[in-house]
């Protein structure tokens, strides 16, 4: 992921939403100050990128010596009505609100009256600060315990030091380079059902504006785990299968009817990662799921298509996307082809939370909420996070060119839920038959 990159009508930015049990009386001064004592913990949070003089590498993260808290956390009241469909309000300002590049990529406001003792924490970071995995251990460091920092803000690192670095960088990759042939091969694998048969045009694909809608999904994670279990397959199998069936059936009331949809699926080169060690290490495979027919056969034939793609190398798509999305955009090309690509339909992510209750400072944080934005022509797209017992997906859609994103949260929750139901049904009567 790269700044350069970021030429789309939306800003490539993600984030969180942390509802939090505040309790009555609740004084988001006390939650500021938590937060502030927790960010030593988070060294990217108090650094920015800086160009690295030329010959010497990419832009590099240095201390900003001004960083001031104040500069990035604002305190906000709840819009009418209080709730959590106001707090997505809230959210949507802040994710699609350009973050400033000369300073740390991250913003995030408090929300308060949000009633029955009810607040959140809205987070936003750019993509080339942390990736899914990342934005895990920022919370984890943000519900851990203050920490200190005495070094801080370190000296930016000299022009010699930069340049024997970017010189040691330079000799590490030319070992690398048959490791890199063979991802590149892969990638060329990956990439090619996509670049030779792109699916029909649909309303899916339409030119985007800055705004952005969200709403949400949440089921428990027991029945969807236990659905995956038994087609042999994984929470984002039933994720990807239940999502398409929705689409499908979206497509269909507008008249559009499509028997599969192409959706890009991020892979994260690591499992987890420290506070300490961020960045965006992921990569993505666009993959053509069957949208229609029983759900039961279109998950088993989801699990099949998704273990193939791991088989593959997950990931090694970035090996010819990365440079390839580097050199459109320098040569200013880069917004052109993101708003008139042909080759993904959606985006959908997939991410396993905490399984415990975390709590930042004194507060519970009762359920995470994860935002991301589709960038170009795509009018809308997934995220999925579970979190304490519970799987929460949020849809994430331009209002103009997707105005039917309520419509298409009821047809992803009766998926779900028609899923999850016919496993519940047949575990219960194989207990039965077992009993008999």
């Amino acid at each position: 992921m790269s700044l350069a990159s970021d030429r789309g009508s939306a800003p490539m930015q993600v984030g969180a939403v942390l509802m939090l049990d505040v309790g009555q009386g609740f004084e988001p001064e006390r939650l500021v100050r938590a937060i502030e004592q927790r960010l030593p913990a988070i060294p990217r949070l108090r650094q920015r990128l800086e160009r690295a003089p030329f010959g010497c590498g990419r832009p590099i993260w240095v201390d900003d010596a001004e960083f001031r808290l104040a500069d990035h956390l604002s305190i906000v009241a709840c819009l009418s009505p209080p709730g959590p469909a106001s707090v997505l309000d809230v959210a949507a300002g802040l994710i699609t609100s350009r973050l400033p590049h000369d300073r740390p990529l991250w913003r995030a406001s408090i929300v308060t009256s949000l009633g029955d003792g009810g607040a959140a924490l809205v987070i936003v970071y750019h993509h080339v600060l942390a990736d899914g995995i990342g934005g895990l251990a920022v919370l984890a460091a943000l519900a851990g315990a203050p920490s200190e920092d005495p070094l801080f803000p370190r000296s930016r690192p000299g022009t010699a030091e930069l340049a024997r670095d970017a010189a040691r960088d330079r000799v590490c990759a030319l070992t690398r380079l048959p490791s890199a042939l063979a991802r590149l091969a892969r990638a060329a694998l990956q990439l090619g059902p996509a670049l030779r048969t792109r699916p029909p045009r649909s309303s899916l694909n339409r030119p985007t504006g800055r705004r952005r809608r969200f709403a949400t999904v949440a089921c428990e994670l027991q029945r969807v785990r236990e659905t995956a279990h038994g087609h042999q397959a994984t929470v984002n199998d039933v994720v990807l299968s239940a999502i398409t069936g929705a689409l499908r059936r979206l497509l269909a009331e507008r008249g559009e009817p499509s028997e599969t949809i192409v959706v890009s699926v991020p892979f994260s080169a690591r499992r987890t990662t420290a506070a300490s060690r961020l960045g965006n290490a992921s990569g993505v495979i666009p993959l053509r799921l069957p949208a229609t027919g029983d759900p039961d056969e279109r998950l088993d034939a989801v699990a099949v298509i998704t273990r193939a793609a791991k088989r593959s190398g997950p990931g090694a798509s970035t090996a010819m996307l990365g440079p390839g999305f580097r050199l459109l955009a320098r040569a200013g090309l880069f917004r052109r082809f993101i708003d008139h690509q042909r080759l993904i339909q959606t985006f959908v992510s997939n991410l396993r939370g905490p399984e415990n209750r975390l709590t930042i400072g004194d507060w519970p944080v009762v359920s995470v909420i994860p935002l991301s934005v589709a960038v170009g022509n795509v009018t809308v797209s997934f995220s999925a996070l579970s979190y304490c017992g519970t799987l929460t997906i949020s849809l994430a859609a331009d209002p103009d060119a997707c105005p039917d994103l309520d419509r298409l949260r009821q047809l992803l929750e009766h998926e779900l839920v028609d899923v999850t139901r016919r496993r519940a049904a047949g575990v219960a009567r194989d207990r039965r038959r077992a009993v008999g």
